[in-house]
């Protein structure tokens, strides 16, 4: 089922600015409670979900020019927030409400399945590889009335998922990027590093599960680790003290910046929502700006 908005509520989509330092509006609704921008390969377009479907719009659009187009998706079940777009911007993969991950080339030509077949097992999908080969993604399962979060890496090619984390944990937001030495990482959140619900930090570790190295530790909740193309710069969503997951509808909700190498981030915006801000990757292609959703307070 998708999100709807609470009686009065609107979705505003928002591009920062790194140089400037500062936010931009580009589009408000409050018919559609949209979510999670992602920034097409070649700068040009913002895309986003809601009412489980998936719209672009232009990056430079404005508030009384953005108009949002709904991308074909070949009549796969509803998709939630997650999705990312290929490298070479030909297919957008997502994750749909049925459990598993779809590729949908933009040229119409019709989605395929790219999951595998695993019983009571979901995929959310968060990342994509550089070179295009390979999707990362958390795989939820339960054990009895537990609920289970895995980091998994699933070859593109057909060949057998991997995956990276089997600790216990709750784990989120697997997505690649450059890390400082300039290699391919898989970046994370995890409560491991409190051990309980309410105190998920920032990780990244090789794509092969080694070297996990933990990239923040403060009091904040910190969710969902977007490291930019270019390698400089981590942008995330940093809940308050002691929030158990990533939901919606939260006061003093921070989209904050650090780098790959870690450390607190200092604070851009402050935000009410949490849930559909910034969930997946959103960079610009050159790094010059990310994209994220606040909605109005209830």
């Amino acid at each position: 089922m998708a999100r709807g908005f609470a009686p009065g509520q609107s979705a505003t989509l928002w591009v920062y600015d790194i140089e400037a330092d500062a936010a931009r509006e580009v589009l408000s609704s409050d018919r559609l409670l949209f979510e999670a921008p992602n920034w097409t390969p070649d700068g040009a377009a913002l895309v986003v979900n809601g009412d489980g479907r998936l719209f672009w719009v232009p990056a430079s659009a404005t508030p009384t020019s953005a108009v949002l187009t709904e991308i074909d998706l070949g009549g796969i079940p509803e998709i939630n927030n997650d999705h990312v777009l290929s490298p070479d911007g030909d297919t957008v993969y997502v994750s749909a409400q049925d459990g598993h991950l779809y590729a949908v080339p933009l040229d119409g030509s019709g989605p395929r399945q790219v999951s595998h077949d695993r019983g009571d097992f979901h995929h959310y999908l968060h990342g994509v590889s550089r070179d295009g080969s390979t999707l990362a993604y958390i795989g939820l399962s339960w054990e009895g009335d537990q609920r289970v979060t895995n980091v998994y890496l699933l070859p593109l090619d057909g060949g057998d998922e991997v995956q990276l984390t089997d600790d216990g944990f709750q784990d989120d937001g697997a997505e690649f990027g450059p890390g400082p030495d300039g290699a391919e990482w898989v970046y994370f959140n995890s409560e491991r590093a409190g051990g309980a619900a309410g105190h998920a930090q920032l990780f990244r570790m090789r794509p092969d599960g080694t070297s996990v190295t933990q990239l923040t530790d403060d009091e904040r909740v910190n969710w969902f680790p977007h490291p930019s193309p270019d390698g400089r710069h981590l942008a995330y969503v940093s809940y308050p003290p002691g929030t158990e997951g990533h939901p919606e509808n939260i006061a003093d909700v921070r989209i904050r910046l650090t780098t790959p190498a870690g450390g607190t981030g200092r604070d851009l915006v402050t935000v009410f929502g949490g849930q559909g801000a910034m969930n997946v990757g959103s960079w610009a292609p050159d790094s010059s700006a990310f994209a994220y959703v606040t909605y109005s307070d209830v």
